[in-house]
């Protein structure tokens, strides 16, 4: 299944129906009057949000949606029928702004949660609503008002606890893969994960966490480089990063600093967000190797919610660690 987390639709709301002339035709009833009803409201356009969706991909084969229109009203007063409302499914975690003015008109993060996005429009009204003592057989109706309609940006946003950040290859796939049940492609050449992979990971109380790995950063991936730029948005909802670091690498004081650098570049208080600095592959290394790097990654580093922890996410060595200080972060048991 294709991972599509934006799309543009357009919405419009049903027109409502008009409003009629017409006149009481009785036996006995020698001056019934006016009884033209009026029409029927046009129906609206809501989004549901819808647990068991993961993607916005059924918005890449449609684009436009419509709600009915209202009935036309009927003789001795009646109503027409109201347009049905449409009701469109997004997942849990879709923002919707409007595409012209950039404004946001709603956030769905619950499942069961509805936004109304376009607005029926009101039905015309018939000769009866225009009785009157100096008239007394009018011949005056109205038309429906047109529905609503407006294009709408809808953008998806995981909803996930903990976001597992790094550079690519830095073992982030290898890590969801073994604390969860997320079977993520795993390879040894940059960028294998090109969408955001969740994993429910069980806390100790036996519920779930998701967690949620973020395909690799690279320099300037605030700015649009690399695959970064497109999914920093599905971190800015996470309570705790837990930021990976490939232990073997040449530079890893370096490349730790490229994606503390664009979480602050990006914004949207990424940099201040807690986050766990978490050394990984360390069995490609020597003990004493893995105490001077925690030692030179600790020293005077601001933002991390606990001190530097080294983990083999290939061997499962110290994930009982990390999940320890994950769980004490959120303040789960």
């Amino acid at each position: 299944m294709q991972f599509i987390d934006q799309a543009r639709i357009g919405v419009r709301a049903g027109r409502g129906g008009d409003g009629i002339v017409a006149f009481r035709r009785e036996k006995y009833v020698p001056a019934g009057g006016p009884a033209g009803g009026d029409g029927g409201r046009g129906g609206d356009v809501l989004l549901l949000a819808d647990a068991n969706l993961q993607t916005l991909l059924d918005f890449k084969y449609k684009r436009l949606f419509a709600a009915t229109d209202g009935g036309r009203g009927g003789p001795n007063r009646c109503t027409g029928a109201s347009g049905a409302p449409l009701t469109i499914r997004v997942p849990c975690g879709t923002e919707v702004r409007d595409l012209r003015t950039g404004i946001l008109l709603g956030d769905l993060t619950e499942a069961g949660q509805e936004l109304l996005v376009a607005a029926g429009g009101r039905g015309g009204l018939g000769n009866a609503h225009y009785l009157s003592n100096r008239n007394r057989a009018p011949e005056k109706c109205t038309e429906g008002k047109e529905g609503e309609e407006w294009q709408l940006q809808l953008e998806l946003k995981l909803l996930a606890e903990v976001g597992i950040i790094g550079l690519p290859n830095a073992g982030k796939s290898t890590l969801i893969a073994v604390l969860s049940a997320a079977r993520p492609k795993i390879a040894d050449y940059p960028f294998t994960t090109l969408v955001p992979n969740l994993g429910v990971v069980r806390r100790p109380s036996g519920d779930g966490t998701v967690f949620a790995d973020i395909p690799g950063l690279i320099a300037g991936a605030a700015r649009g480089a690399g695959l970064g730029h497109d999914f920093l948005r599905h971190i800015e909802r996470t309570r705790l990063l837990v930021h990976l670091v490939d232990a073997s690498s040449a530079e890893v004081l370096a490349d730790l600093e490229v994606v503390e650098r664009e979480l602050a570049a990006y914004g949207h208080g990424l940099d201040q967000r807690p986050r766990l600095v978490v050394l990984n592959k360390i069995e490609l290394l020597e003990d004493s190797e893995v105490e001077i790097l925690l030692q030179r990654i600790g020293e005077g580093r601001e933002g991390m919610a606990a001190p530097p922890l080294a983990i083999s996410a290939a061997t499962s060595r110290g994930l009982d660690r990390l999940l320890a200080a994950v769980w004490k972060e959120l303040g789960v048991g």
